[in-house]
């Protein structure tokens, strides 16, 4: 197999025109320069150089491995220069898992200013609901997950926790629900009322209504079950019954319904970015979740 660096050595020699003005160039000796083209012809079996007056010229074979040389040494240097672009977070590549709330309200303006940071890096972005991000961080298979806790079990060890931000939950009424004249309700005000599920099927979100209502006193009545939170408000809208949504997703409330503030207890999300522990130093992970916190 052929050396590069010696193929390198030959290429400043046939293009100086001389051992000694190659050595120079190099900071190696005359003496360095004669030993590597020596080896380098043992190695392919033909001469490569000739004298030329006070100088060498190449053989045929000398310029066929010059011109090589050449292209290797352009193809080194542009391989080294991405390697370093990779280790500076200038390229690669960064898998994101989210759930809905969280894809429409935080993700996509921390990505947008991923990309003006740093442009050479490809997104690879996946919405997980119903089920739950963290596992695809735990494993490896994605480098971030934004995430839901309080949760009955802690991330698997390794796993980074980035605080984003508290989300609180709100009462959501029908239009002339006659607790809709309040202004803020108490949590138990809502006791013997019908109920509208928003998690299906249950998870942390519901969990975390679930411990407030106990807290409270009471559990609620649930006699509607949706998927989503979108969905809810629709059948909260249609007179069916109440519901508890966090502040996150009533950015654009459905018009046939009134949101209050709740107390005695508030209900409290708190949302997280799950750092997998490869990704951790990452320069665009980083940058991601400075631009998740500075919402």
């Amino acid at each position: 197999m052929l050396d590069v660096r010696r193929m390198q050595v030959l290429r400043a020699v046939v293009t100086s025109g001389s051992i000694s003005a190659a050595a120079r160039n190099l900071g190696y000796t005359p003496s360095a320069i004669s030993q590597q083209l020596s080896t380098l012809e043992r190695e392919v079996g033909v001469v490569l150089l000739e004298r030329a007056g006070r100088g060498v010229r190449p053989t045929a074979a000398g310029s066929l491995l010059s011109e090589h040389a050449e292209v290797l040494s352009t193809q080194l240097a542009k391989a080294e220069a991405a390697l370093a672009d990779l280790k500076d977070g200038r390229t690669g590549r960064i898998a994101i898992r989210y759930f809905a709330t969280a894809g429409a309200a935080l993700v996509p303006p921390a990505v947008a200013a991923l990309r003006r940071e740093l442009p050479g890096i490809q997104v690879d972005l996946k919405l997980v609901e119903p089920d739950d991000p963290l596992p695809e961080v735990e494993s490896g298979a994605a480098d971030v997950a934004i995430v839901v806790f309080p949760r009955a079990t802690p991330p698997a060890k390794g796993v980074e926790l980035v605080h984003l931000l508290d989300d609180p939950y709100r009462a959501v009424l029908p239009k002339g629900h006659p607790l809709a004249r309040k202004r803020v309700l108490g949590l138990a005000d809502l006791a013997d009322e019908q109920w509208v599920g928003n998690e299906w099927p249950p998870g942390p979100c519901q969990e975390i209504v679930l411990q407030a209502c106990g807290a409270a006193g009471f559990a609620p009545n649930f006699v509607v079950e949706s998927e989503d939170f979108q969905t809810a408000q629709g059948f909260v809208a249609a007179g069916l019954g109440v519901s508890l949504l966090p502040e996150l997703a009533l950015n654009s409330p459905h018009p046939g319904v009134v949101v209050r503030r709740v107390r005695n207890p508030t209900p409290l999300r708190v949302l997280y970015a799950a750092v997998a522990a490869h990704a951790r130093d990452n320069p665009a992970v980083r940058t991601l979740l400075d631009a998740l916190n500075s919402r």
